[in-house]
């Protein structure tokens, strides 16, 4: 570099510091492929788990979480490369979108970057990177959607193709002992929400103890809460009003108020005055023609006795997002204040009654007027083991969910990424000039895929690779590795499939996080804030 140029005039200030040009693009390039193979190990069913130890003096929040799933172990990662967190931010809107493809997404971008590396260092322009990159990428992306199948149509085979995905996203996961099982579970649950846009209404309840085949699917919806004393333990023709509201005495909030009185009685009619507020709250209620009063806050010992007078079972300090949902299964408003009993809107279901799971009593309600409404009860030997169920869970439900949007699907077992691989070498010969390097090195990339499940197995990933290679050369693009004989087979029969959005989503937006870090030429670094208060 030119003597004027490194040592010309320092325009940052003190402590901040800038890396130009093949420095920047080093730093840039280590930075992400790090963190591929951080979580390279965890790729496909037989992928490693790994253990998430907390910061020291995290105290009983910190307790270590042990899984295999991408998005969790990149959100735990302290990461201070900024190529590494452009991968970390890819894998969390993978885990938003689509829910299952955390790992492979940021597994694809290393590889291409990775890839491109070498072909930086043989002095080759990023910019004519990044345009052999994008041929690539449209080359794939035909060969993708012309791979694709869809029974949208067929009610029943599209459930099937539902139940082969749910199968093949909870093969990678804690849960593939009894997938068949879990895959019902969630292909059940998503199929009852008739397409609509909100998986609140399924809800995950863990509960330790027993094993995780006597978790179960129960129609309706479960509030983990105890009815009141004396109370009616089954109400059937339930109109519920669901409400966030104060039910003990209404205090003079007032900071250091005080009520001076001169005698007993004073206190005994102040006492009075407040029973009546409460009576007259609770009477306003009562006129709403509710049968279930199910408040966010607590109530107190004297309105629930007036509740139980007039034959309403109350229910009390339900938690906030336990509120929002039963309002919304229930298809009611939370009300705050009883005036306009004629505005608000009740809540409907058939039944509500009081059930048990393992040692605790917990409330059903069953015959809800969104009757799209169900919970998943998880069981399991211990809280670590019921984490990664509910986590590997839901995957399965936010895939099978994209797969209802978008019924597309795709065969899985690194046969669609060997099949984009075959097309985009294919159109490798028709590219001149030097981006012909570049989009044989995406081809490279995506062969990496089915490469790496096979050595996360333990099989001998060249053997397995080249026959793979060998059959989508003459066509048969159906076929990809089969992990329980060590072999290449045909997806087909095997029922190994993998969502069309899903796949699609990975293949994009991990080549659009390696074009914007192949761009990159320049880091600065801005100096760090003093701590004494000082500029």
């Amino acid at each position: 570099m030119h003597k004027l140029l490194s040592g010309g005039p320092n325009i940052f200030k003190e402590g901040g510091s800038e890396d130009r040009g093949e420095n920047a693009r080093l730093q840039a390039f280590i930075g992400a492929i790090a963190i591929g193979d951080l979580v390279k190990s965890t790729l496909g069913p037989k992928g490693m788990d790994k253990i998430l130890q907390p910061m020291p003096g995290e105290g009983s929040r910190g307790t270590a979480t042990v899984t295999n799933d991408g998005a969790t172990i990149l959100k735990a990662v302290w990461i201070d490369n900024p190529a590494a967190k452009i991968l970390v931010d890819i894998s969390k809107t993978q885990d938003d979108e689509c829910g299952d493809g955390t790992t492979s997404v940021v597994v694809l971008a290393a590889e291409l970057l990775r890839n491109a590396q070498q072909l930086v260092e043989q002095r080759m322009h990023p910019q004519v990177i990044i345009k052999g990159y994008r041929i690539a990428l449209a080359a794939a992306r035909a060969k993708l959607e012309a791979l694709a199948i869809d029974n949208g149509k067929d009610a029943q085979a599209f459930r099937e193709d539902l139940l082969r995905i749910a199968r093949t996203t909870l093969s990678s996961k804690l849960l593939q002992h009894e997938k068949d099982h879990f895959a019902t579970l969630a292909v059940d649950a998503v199929l009852r929400l008739h397409g609509k846009n909100n998986l609140d209404y399924i809800q995950v309840i863990k509960k330790p103890g027993a094993s995780l085949k006597d978790s179960f699917l129960e129609e309706g919806f479960i509030l983990e809460k105890k009815i009141g004393v004396g109370m009616p333990k089954v109400v059937e023709d339930c109109k519920v009003l669901v409400a966030n509201c104060q039910m003990d005495t209404d205090k003079i909030k007032i900071y250091g108020a005080r009520v001076k009185v001169d005698s007993f009685e004073a206190v005994a009619e102040i006492e009075k005055a407040e029973k009546e507020k409460m009576k007259g709250k609770v009477d306003r209620i009562v006129k709403h023609g509710c049968n279930v009063f199910i408040n966010r806050q607590l109530i107190y010992n004297y309105p629930e006795q007036l509740f139980k007078e007039a034959g309403v079972m109350a229910i009390e300090h339900s938690d906030f997002d336990g509120t929002e949902r039963l309002a919304a299964v229930l298809g009611a408003d939370i009300v705050s204040t009883f005036d306009n009993p004629e505005e608000t809107k009740l809540g409907s279901c058939k039944k509500i009654s009081e059930m048990m799971i393992g040692e605790d009593k917990v409330i059903k309600f069953s015959g809800c007027a969104q009757n799209e409404a169900c919970t998943i009860v998880l069981r399991g030997a211990s809280t670590h083991i019921l984490d990664e169920a509910e986590r590997s869970l839901h995957d399965a439900l936010a895939v099978l969910y994209q797969t209802v949007q978008d019924s597309r699907v795709v065969f899985g077992g690194g046969s669609t990424e060997m099949a984009m691989a075959h097309a985009v070498m294919e159109k490798s010969k028709v590219v001149d000039g030097k981006e012909h390097a570049a989009v044989e090195g995406f081809a490279k990339a995506l062969q990496q895929m089915p490469m790496i499940l096979a050595d996360n197995a333990g099989y001998d990933s060249q053997d397995l690779v080249g026959k793979l290679k060998a059959a989508h050369a003459q066509g048969q693009h159906s076929m990809g590795l089969n992990f329980t004989q060590g072999s290449v087979g045909d997806m087909q029969p095997l029922g190994i499939m993998e969502s069309f959005r899903s796949k699609l989503s990975q293949l994009c937006s991990a080549a659009e996080a390696a074009e914007m870090i192949i761009r990159v030429d320049d880091i600065i670094k801005n100096a760090p804030r003093q701590r004494d208060g000082g500029m």
